[in-house]
């Protein structure tokens, strides 16, 4: 069992950065690979970045690449999404994600969720 509380979110005018992060609890985190998530208001939840469980792979939507960074730090339970040159189609509530296997997070899907955290970027 992997409980995730995101944290990090808010507002930021388009062009800044913001550095969301994910405290982990639970035993198998160091074994999870992670990632992150967002839904827009109006639109389905969508896959934004992962990284396996060493923190040696990373995969990223297309829309995010050479922006957002993911990364984690095991001693700490806790992964993180570095996010610059936001813009306002990056509005959206960001969702932690873990999961067993790298590639059911490259597939859009996961074992556990995080309840949100909203970032809001105005132009």
């Amino acid at each position: 069992q992997v409980q995730l509380v995101e944290s990090g979110g808010g507002l930021v005018q388009a062009g800044g950065s913001l550095r969301l992060s994910c405290a982990a609890s639970g035993r198998t985190f160091g074994n999870s690979a992670m990632g992150w998530f967002r839904q827009a208001p109006g639109k389905e939840r969508e896959f934004v970045a992962a990284i396996n469980w060493n923190g040696g792979t990373t995969y990223y939507a297309d829309s995010v690449k050479e922006r957002f960074t993911i990364s984690r730090d095991n001693a700490k339970n806790t992964v993180y999404l570095q996010m610059n040159s936001l813009k306002p189609e990056d509005t959206a509530v960001y969702y932690c994600a873990a999961a067993t296997l790298f590639a059911t997070l490259k597939a859009g899907q996961a074992a556990y969720w995080g309840k949100g955290t909203l970032v809001n970027v105005f132009s």
